[in-house]
């Protein structure tokens, strides 16, 4: 392609990027940081990538810009994470960036990015037909000349199959290879590397070594010509790169079909009373839309009009379909599926718990384990390295015959390029994120998956986590003359401003029973403690005055309670107002997981803010030998650091706003379903469940994929030390080298593929 041809498309590219540099677009595809309005970070995706050193070279290219803070990009999921200041930069500059060096963008969750995948698999596909179409009459052309001894077939005669060969050829060079060739050019000119490039160079080397025996047959090259391997070779990887794609899509595809779920465009009743379409951007809160069975909610809201039934699979874990009536609240990307409805935004965006769950997914996609991270940096080296060998191969067997020299050259640009070592970690991490995606367990880092392989020591929290979240009020204890009723009033109204399961119970006990409360003032939540404030009877400075305390005995300042209830209490500034009481259950499916853990060899301890005796009596129940009651979220941070110092890694499973420290503490954290959204942002697990059942399976998928990676890398090394003698040896011809770049790539992939099955949880945890 020439330079006026590439400068022509980008300009045309340019014109679309400069419709996304309005701000009013950017919240599609963007988020604004909460600390800097102006820094927002962007999720895209690129088409165009083969390997590990595009990623890398993207990632320059984007941090050339001035305005880029961070670029992070995966070869396997072809998704990467850009964060960018709107004061320095605008989306269609460093997308312009990329666009020189060959790669498109687009922003993530745009039908656009499903449109082009889809066009560049239709071409992809062509250029395997062609090239497959064209090697199968080559080597027709070339059998006789195999099979004949010297002097069966006429010099003439064999010229003209060179020429026949040639001919056929053409249509392989400039339109199979072509996308092998513009990458290569494009790393020319901006100096850099890519797989591609010695791909490229081994092609242009073979054809050309091939067309000067077709055009000078007395020639130094005219010995022998090249066409079949040169077809044959092109046929393979061309094969190779359509089965990854395949292959990436029903992996790494799995992630972005549960991102894109929810519709492009919905039906909206307009102020005059009729429908229009109109895309998820113009949504707005209140907006009344129509949903038709079969189509997903785009938005948090509250139905209006009809009943249906909805499928919440993949946002709570919840299998059956659930019956939503008029007043009733649906959730983002859940399924309608029985009657059309009308309802009402409640929600938009990052604000559903679909747009959260989104944005975990995204996370994990374009995150880097250790092992890939490694990869990363002798990927380029590697490259280097490759081409070095083939220019000593060459100039080594020169002296004996040129030809022979460049075919060997060829032989090992093409069998050393490490598509297989950089395919061999991000293949299975995302094959294996994309199964926990589907089974409910959203994942927020590849590298937690790595470090919970290695796990040795998972600690609980015990409120809401092994326990039920809710709980009933059975008793309510009080100072002589103060009604329980009164009591329970100001519990609840403390409690109101309190996420804890224990605050949420006492709301949940008030009920709609209305109390004159009075007025609350100066709140504050000291977290796995209690809640204070100040309380007066009246709106004026005259009335009387109370300095409220809800939590635990410490926090109130009482002595500890004796016995194994489960209880909060109620103080004010002349000592103990009341006590509650509640009843707590075990988890049905909490025995059963604990067990199954510990075969797995793994230690099991619990940290509780509650007291020491109801914590021992959980325990006791579950038969978990370390407990400990009364701490703190300092004290549980103090106890995962030990844990950690003695060489243990720490798996921490919480639901409280107590656990955000301890969380994000430890080694791997999980959060369950109904977790507050600070245990959520800390956690590298979010089961969407609220349950224990998948943790066991996790656990088991974790050790699985670290096994295949190991599987993987060991095989990726295997090859290439078998084969680069081989190649530097002449007795591996292109085209079987071709071949064997082409299995051992597709052979990562497949290996990783038997991670991407679907995981089916019984009552014990097992997949």
């Amino acid at each position: 392609m020439s330079t006026q041809a590439v400068l022509t498309d980008l300009e045309a590219l340019a014109n679309q990027w400069s419709l996304l540099d309005h701000a009013q677009e950017w919240s599609d595809f963007s988020q604004a940081s909460a600390q800097a309005p102006s820094e927002w970070t962007s999720s895209v995706v690129f088409e165009g990538m083969h390997c590990t050193a595009c990623a890398i070279n993207i990632e320059e290219a984007l941090m050339s810009v001035p305005g880029v803070k961070s670029a992070h990009i995966s070869a396997a999921s072809h998704r990467g994470r850009v964060v960018w200041s709107s004061d320095q930069t605008q989306p269609s500059q460093w997308m312009k960036a990329v666009a020189q060096l060959g790669y498109r963008t687009v922003p993530a969750n745009d039908a656009l990015a499903n449109e082009l995948r889809r066009e560049d698999a239709r071409k992809m596909l062509w250029r395997w037909g062609v090239a497959g179409l064209c090697m199968m009459q080559v080597m027709m052309y070339a059998t006789p000349v195999y099979m004949s001894g010297p002097q069966e077939i006429a010099p003439d005669m064999v010229q003209l199959l060179r020429w026949a060969s040639w001919v056929l050829s053409l249509p392989v060079v400039f339109f199979s290879c072509m996308p092998f060739f513009k990458t290569a050019l494009s790393d020319l000119r901006h100096r850099k590397i890519s797989m591609d490039l010695p791909v490229a160079i081994g092609m242009g080397v073979t054809f050309v070594v091939s067309t000067l025996g077709t055009f000078e047959p007395q020639g130094a090259f005219g010995a022998e010509v090249y066409f079949d391997s040169f077809t044959m070779f092109v046929f393979f990887l061309l094969t190779g790169r359509w089965l990854e794609l395949r292959l990436r899509d029903k992996t790494a595809g799995a992630l972005e079909a549960v991102m894109n779920r929810l519709p492009d465009a919905v039906h909206r009743k307009t102020k005059n009373g009729q429908w229009e379409m109109t895309t998820l951007r113009h949504l707005r809160l209140q907006d009344v839309i129509q949903v038709r069975p079969g189509e997903a909610f785009a938005a948090d809201a509250n139905i209006l009009l009809g009943e249906t039934q909805v499928d919440e699979a993949l946002l709570t874990g919840e299998s059956r379909p659930l019956p939503r009536v008029q007043g009733e609240a649906v959730l983002a990307g859940s399924l309608n599926l029985t009657a059309t409805v009308e309802v009402q935004v409640s929600s938009l965006g990052q604000q559903t718990r679909f747009g959260q769950m989104v944005a975990l997914m995204e996370s994990a996609a374009v995150s880097k384990p250790s092992m890939a991270l490694l990869a990363d940096r002798v990927a380029k080296p590697f490259l280097w390295g490759v081409l070095v060998l083939a220019a000593v191969a060459a100039v080594w067997g020169w002296q004996y015959s040129p030809s022979h020299a460049l075919m060997v050259a060829v032989s090992v640009l093409i069998v050393t390029c490490p598509c297989a070592l950089s395919l061999a970690t991000p293949a299975a991490m995302l094959s294996s994120a994309g199964a926990l995606a589907k089974a409910g367990v959203m994942l927020r880092s590849l590298q937690a998956l790595q470090m919970l392989a290695k796990v040795d020591t998972v600690i609980f929290d015990k409120t809401g986590t092994l326990t039920q979240e809710d709980f009933s009020l059975q008793r309510t204890v009080t100072r002589e003359g103060v009604l329980p009723e009164q009591a329970l009033a100001w519990a609840a109204a403390l409690a109101n401003h309190s996420l804890h399961p224990v605050s949420r119970s006492l709301v949940r006990a008030m009920g709609d029973k209305t109390q004159n409360l009075g007025a609350l003032e100066n709140i504050q939540e000291f977290a796995g403690q209690g809640v204070q404030a100040t309380w007066r009877s009246t709106q004026t400075d005259s009335g009387s005055r109370k300095e409220l305390r809800l939590g635990s005995a410490a926090f109130c300042g009482l002595p500890a309670a004796q016995g194994d209830v489960l209880h909060a209490c109620l103080s004010d500034q002349d000592g103990w107002l009341a006590t509650f009481e509640f009843a707590e259950t075990p988890r049905a499916e909490a025995a059963e997981t604990l067990r199954a853990l510990e075969g797995m060899g793994l230690r099991i301890r619990v940290l509780s803010g509650d007291g020491q005796a109801s914590v021992t009596q959980l325990a006791s129940r579950l038969n978990i030998a370390h407990a400990m009651g009364a701490c703190s979220p300092e004290e549980k941070l103090k106890q995962v650091k030990q844990e950690q110092a003695l060489g243990h890694r720490v798996a921490m499973v919480g639901d409280g706003l107590n656990d955000g420290p301890v969380l994000a503490g430890a080694d791997v954290s999980f959060a369950l379903g109904q977790a507050l959204p600070l245990a959520q942002s800390k956690a590298d697990f979010v089961f969407m469940a609220s349950d224990l059942k998948p943790l066991v399976a996790t656990f088991a998928l974790s050790r699985k994929t670290l096994a295949i990676v190991r599987q993987n890398l060991i095989w990726a090394a295997i090859y290439n030390f078998a084969c680069v003698p081989l190649a530097m040896l002449g007795y591996l011809p292109a085209w079987l080298a071709g071949l064997g770049m082409a299995c051992s790539s597709l052979g990562v992939v497949l290996n990783a593929m038997r991670l991407s099955k679907t995981l089916q949880f019984d009552v014990k945890g097992r997949a």
